[in-house]
């Protein structure tokens, strides 16, 4: 099979091209330009790009370098400030790898005559009972990545690959080290890749739209403080809000940033039984009732919930905790899970929190 392997510079995507060439594929890499300001972390910088390089010579595969930056720009990069000045929360990684890694490369991968697309994120393809294919999680759950990958849903999954999907973190950098690679010992990105370390998102944000400074209420509309940027705040933010007085913690409740206003309310008041979500895609039907397994993080745990209701043509979902939740904040991605029998730890839709989530 010829697979077209995304290098990001990292040990997991080196070790996913290792694997399928000794499994005899023919394996080209391709390391993705996105990012064409000043980068000093994720998979954008330039010495991600040199080691990705560096690790397919090691490897003696071919490599290119596909030049993305505008598309990056208009699907990832602009929805992230967009989202920022309206006060919701952004997902650049989903976006990216629903609108980059795993729609623009697979285009390309096409193009060139390849079968598939291979990537080293720690997940799975499953093809279930009805010979459907479904995301699941990685076998190492404290790396697994199947949360920013839920947008892929459909046959597109036949033409991706994740070689390291059932290998624990550990073992990928064994296998690293075996085979000599640069990037054994590297670190793993943690970081959004086009907010560098040293300016960080305020910066980034200031450069492209106007901050404004806001005010920090209680529940009875009372000023205990303020913010140099309502537009930086996020629901069950507790650090930075400038609180006057008193040892209680307190969070953020309710970010308005219309009215340049943040409320802040002790941690039960963030807590909810429901949750409403937008732009969903479901890789089954979900009737009210369903049981589902809820993860509102990337690396967060995930809880049970209940369907309440599903409206397909409005892509529109409601769901009801088992037990009270800390509200989801607006825009935040929401992934469901299989609670029950073959589905647990399949990806069964995905969504965005909505304003309605209270």
């Amino acid at each position: 099979m010829r697979v077209l392997a995304a290098l990001s510079g990292g040990v997991d995507s080196s070790v996913a091209a290792a694997i399928l060439l000794d499994e005899g594929h023919e394996v080209v890499g391709a390391t993705m330009k996105l990012w064409g300001g000043e980068s000093d972390t994720g998979c954008c910088s330039v010495s991600d790009v040199e080691d990705a390089r560096r690790s397919a010579a090691q490897l003696g595969m071919d490599h290119h370098v596909f030049n993305y930056t505008d598309e990056f720009e208009h699907h990832v990069v602009a929805p992230y400030v967009a989202d920022h000045a309206a006060g919701r929360t952004p997902n650049p990684c989903v976006e990216c790898n629903r609108h980059l890694k795993f729609d623009v490369l697979l285009q390309r991968a096409d193009l060139l005559g390849f079968d598939a697309v291979a990537t080293g994120h720690h997940a799975r393809v499953v093809r279930v009972e009805d010979g459907s294919l479904r995301i699941g999680r990685g076998a190492d759950t404290t790396k697994d990545q199947s949360y920013v990958l839920h947008p892929l849903i459909g046959e597109s999954l036949a033409r991706v690959m994740f070689p390291i999907g059932h290998l624990t973190k550990g073992r990928v950098r064994e296998i690293a080290a075996e085979r000599g690679l640069r990037t054994a010992a590297k670190p793993d990105s943690q970081d959004v890749c086009f907010i560098t370390r040293a300016d960080g998102r305020e910066s980034f944000l200031a450069e492209r739209i106007e901050l404004h400074p806001g005010t920090v209420v209680d529940s009875e509309g009372s000023r205990v403080g303020s913010v140099t940027a309502v537009e930086l705040v996020t629901v069950g933010q507790r650090r930075g809000l400038n609180l006057a007085g008193g040892d209680d913690r307190r969070f953020a409740t309710r970010v308005d940033v219309a009215n340049r206003t943040v409320t802040v309310g002790p941690r039960e008041d963030l807590n909810t039984e429901v949750l409403e979500l937008e732009a969903v895609a479901t890789a089954v039907s979900l009737g009210a009732g369903a049981e589902v397994m809820v993860q509102t993080s990337a690396h967060g745990s995930a809880r049970p919930a209940s369907v309440t209701h599903w409206d397909p043509s409005r892509s529109q979902l409601g769901l009801r905790w088992a037990e009270p939740t800390t509200r989801v904040a607006e825009g935040q991605s929401v992934v469901l899970y299989g609670a029950h029998g073959d589905d647990v730890d399949l990806v069964l839709a995905g969504g965005l929190a909505t304003g309605g989530s209270v």
